[in-house]
């Protein structure tokens, strides 16, 4: 619960004048979407609206030794954005305009607070889109997506954040100012440190400006839903699609009891239509063509395929994918893993995951972007139940360790936050675990960003 804020924090909340420390703002700004709740909230919140507020906080917080935690749109889902008693949020939702776009260059310019799905609607009036599409593009912001380096369902062909940002601008803890990349899609003098501050998780430094990089919108779309008996044809069905060298940019997966739950939420029928099943989308010149072939490569293993007619048809398929967790979150409260694992395993892990949920008797959901083997397997336990202790968490380290053993990894996308780091040694090796602690003392040698998530 909220309580008095410490003398540091006190110290940093009087001299901003951005900051808050009323208690419903200090406990929303203390929680995100990971299901995970912390003992306490933080001392108080900084709503920058600009960088200068946010300069100003990380130079007081570097002068006092407040611990601070960036916040975006909240939407994180390993607890990465959580805060704690003896913290700070440093919240930039405000800092929410797309400053320019320049439709020769593609290039859009923006504040870390927009919303994904903004900066696709100011693109697309000029033909253009941005790649990077979480199934939360409707409420996740840009910083978010590049702290964690998102993905989503385009990424199947398109790539994940980092090949869609050229450019940052960076508050380090200290205050000072950092400009990362370029404008231009090439470029290679020095180190990439652009990369390097894609996913860091808020750990490094606060991006305050970002140059992304756009692309022309597809001038054709083709859509189809294939259902299969159960989940092991669907993976086979993914690879067939792979095999035949065929690249959609979008094939996302779900299981039975996912289907079940987005029929309960939005009134939907795919569970009467099978027990598994695979959402592709083709785009392009040769949109239908493509879309053509991959349906004759999974005719023999699929019990029925729909080709969206119009439009309207396929919005309601993609919608139907998109909501496949908040219908999940509908049912309790939820726990959503992130695990990868090679293209050629994804029959093996949903195998895996089905014998975790059994064993450990607890219900779980999976949905995957079928075609860069990245599986979301969704815990959802009763409201009120811990997620980080007993059954649930078990079942979890029982997914990181399925996915390790399959050569994969423990997170895809989500990024490691709070609630992964007992097992992130386990996967980098201890090696590389101090280099890049080692990374992090340089640009945070007071240790005051982000405490405790990440690295």
């Amino acid at each position: 619960m909220p309580g008095e804020a410490n003398q540091s924090s006190k110290q940093l909340l009087d001299a901003h004048p951005q900051a808050s420390i009323r208690p419903e703002d200090c406990q929303r700004a203390s929680i995100d979407r990971s299901g995970y709740l912390p003992e306490s909230f933080a001392d108080g919140v900084v709503f920058a609206r600009s960088t200068a507020d946010v300069v100003l906080a990380m130079e007081l917080a570097s002068k006092f030794g407040v611990k601070i935690v960036p916040r975006g749109a909240g939407t994180g889902l390993a607890a990465g954005a959580t805060a704690r008693r003896g913290e700070v949020v440093l919240d930039v939702s405000k800092m929410d305009r797309i400053i320019s776009i320049d439709p020769v260059e593609q290039i859009a310019v923006v504040q870390p607070g927009v919303i994904n799905a903004a900066v696709n609607a100011a693109a697309g009036e000029l033909g253009l889109f941005y790649a990077p599409d979480p199934a939360s593009t409707a409420i996740c912001s840009i910083g978010g997506n590049i702290a964690t380096n998102a993905g989503g369902m385009w990424c199947a062909k398109y790539g994940v954040t980092r090949e869609s940002v050229l450019a940052l601008t960076v508050v380090l803890p200290d205050g000072q100012l950092l400009r990362t990349g370029r404008r231009t899609i090439k470029g290679v003098a020095g180190y990439d440190m652009n990369a390097l501050f894609i996913g860091s998780e808020g750990t490094l430094g606060i991006v305050v400006e970002a140059v992304l990089r756009l692309r022309p919108k597809p001038i054709r779309t083709a859509t189809a839903a294939a259902y299969f008996p159960d989940e092991s044809r669907a993976a086979q069905a993914a690879a067939a699609i792979i095999s035949a060298r065929l690249q959609p940019s979008v094939l996302e997966l779900m299981d039975g009891p996912s289907l079940w739950a987005i029929d309960g939420a939005l009134g939907t029928g795919h569970r009467e239509l099978g027990g598994a099943l695979l959402l592709a989308q083709t785009d392009g010149f040769g949109a239908e063509l493509e879309m053509q072939a991959l349906v004759e490569a999974i005719m023999p293993l699929a019990s029925r395929i729909d080709r969206a007619e119009d439009e309207a048809q396929a919005a309601q398929l993609m919608e139907a994918r998109r909501q496949a967790i908040p219908s999940m979150e509908q049912l309790g409260t939820v726990s959503i893993c992130d695990i990868g694992v090679p293209r050629s395993k994804l029959a093996e892990a949903l195998a895996g995951l089905a014998e975790i949920g059994e064993r450990r008797g607890v219900r779980i959901f999976t949905i995957a972007h079928a075609a860069d083997g990245n599986l979301h397997p969704v815990i959802v336990v009763d409201p009120g139940q811990s997620i980080t202790s007993g059954a649930p968490k078990a079942a979890l380290a029982d997914m990181f360790h399925l996915a390790q053993r399959l050569g994969g990894t423990l997170t895809g996308e989500h990024g490691i936050g709070l609630l992964k780091q007992d097992w992130l040694e386990e996967e980098i090796g201890s090696r590389s675990l101090r280099l890049q602690h080692s990374i992090r003392q340089v640009f945070d040698p007071q240790g005051i960003l982000n405490p405790g998530k990440g690295i």
